[in-house]
């Protein structure tokens, strides 16, 4: 049981950053009661590995 409110809690904390980070770094705008938190998340999408266009066509082209 303790398993699953420790689960169901970190799902809760990822859903609540993914939404903070959607509404306002993402959109440029920075985190009104923290604004640590905006320049936190915004380096480490950054730092996050993506396919550029011309990548995800040839993925798309080789699968």
């Amino acid at each position: 049981m303790l398993v699953m409110f420790i689960v169901l809690l970190v799902a809760l904390v990822l859903a609540g950053l993914v939404a903070v980070y959607v509404a306002y770094p993402h959109r440029g705008e920075e985190v009104p009661a923290a604004p640590w938190l905006g320049e936190a998340m915004t380096k480490a999408v950054d730092a996050a590995p993506v396919l550029e266009e011309h990548e995800h066509a040839e993925h798309r082209r080789s699968a």
